[in-house]
Order: structure tokens, then C-alpha cells, then sequence
């Protein structure tokens, strides 16, 4: 009996082992325009998260230069995914709609969009429960960064002092590896 017991225990443990261990890309969000997405299509590339709102003193300077960081590194290697946020000083107020045009007419943004949710507190999204978690670093204003290597881990996480171009070598570096590693791949 006590073998049995050991063995049943055994094969429970080595079965729990083989599942592999959630990350950000295991998610699922509503894009901007209403369709539940799978983060997981992003999955083998880098993407930096990033909590955005149209009015807050941030948005100018963290939406040019998201856009020009999708611009140079995306969207095959990498993509920022934006996520409008309404929690910080009542600074997206608008629709989803309202926000897609903002943006895209604003400042031409190229990169996936997603429908403003909560990222902090009891009601926040999944997927920002996670980088919070696995980071250590909850938002407490918009414009929060979060890199995320192609595994789906989280490897930086940046309040919105820290400029796009401050950790635009942090980026860079990561994507310089995902492609170094896709050629030796070949």
C-alpha cells in the first residue's frame, strides 16, 4: 500500500511539473475594436505593455515615441500593446472608438490597441494582475511599461518618469537577441 501511495504521488507530482507555468501570453483581451484576442499571437516576440490614456501630461511624449519604437523594431519581432486606462485621474474618459481615432489620427499609431480595462485593484484585467505580480510593480499612474520577452515573462517594468528612450537600449538589446536566436534557429 505505502509503494502505491508513493507511486500515485510520484506520477501527480511529475504531472503537475509538465505543465508549464503561466505567463503574460496565456491571456486573453478585448481589442479596441470588440474582438477577444489571444495574447498568446504575440507569443515569440517581444512586446513592451504599456497602460495609455489620451489626456493625461504623459501622452504626447509616450505616444510619439511608442510609435516611433514600433515603427523601428516592429511588428515582426516586436510590438507595443496598448492598453487605455481610465483609473489615473479620469484621463481616458472617452470610448473605445474615440481613443482608436485619437491615436491613429493623433499620432498614427500603428501598434495593437486593446479596449480600456482596469489594471489595477480588484477589478483590474488578468494579464495586468500578472505583470504586477510577477514584477513586483503595480501601476500607480498611466503610462506604465512593461517588457516582456518572448516566453511571455516579464523582464522590466518602468513607471512613466522613465522615458521610451531611457529604456529603449533594454529593447533594442532583448530583440537584437530573439533575432540572433531565430538565425542560429536556421
Amino acid at each position: 500500500m505505502g509503494a502505491a501511495l508513493v507511486a500515485a504521488w510520484l506520477l501527480l507530482s511529475a504531472a503537475a511539473c509538465a505543465q508549464r507555468e503561466q505567463d503574460f501570453y496565456d491571456f486573453k483581451a478585448v481589442n479596441i475594436r470588440g474582438k477577444l484576442v489571444s495574447l498568446d499571437k504575440y507569443r515569440g516576440s517581444v512586446s513592451l505593455v504599456v497602460n495609455v490614456a489620451s489626456e493625461c501630461g504623459f501622452t504626447d511624449q509616450h505616444y510619439r515615441a511608442l510609435q516611433q519604437l514600433q515603427r523601428d523594431l516592429g511588428p515582426h519581432h516586436f510590438n507595443v500593446l496598448a492598453f487605455p486606462c481610465n483609473q489615473f485621474g479620469q484621463q481616458e474618459p472617452d470610448s473605445d472608438k474615440e481613443i482608436e481615432s485619437f491615436a491613429r489620427r493623433t499620432y498614427s499609431v500603428s501598434f495593437p490597441m486593446f479596449s480600456k480595462i482596469a489594471v489595477t485593484g480588484t477589478g483590474a484585467h488578468p494579464a495586468f494582475k500578472y505583470l504586477t505580480q510577477t514584477s513586483g510593480k503595480e501601476p500607480t499612474w498611466n503610462f506604465w511599461k512593461y517588457l516582456v520577452a518572448p516566453d511571455g515573462k516579464v523582464v522590466g517594468a518602468w513607471d512613466p518618469t522613465m522615458s521610451v528612450e531611457e529604456i529603449r537600449p533594454q529593447i533594442t538589446a532583448l530583440v537584437r537577441k530573439l533575432i540572433l536566436k531565430k538565425r542560429e534557429d536556421l
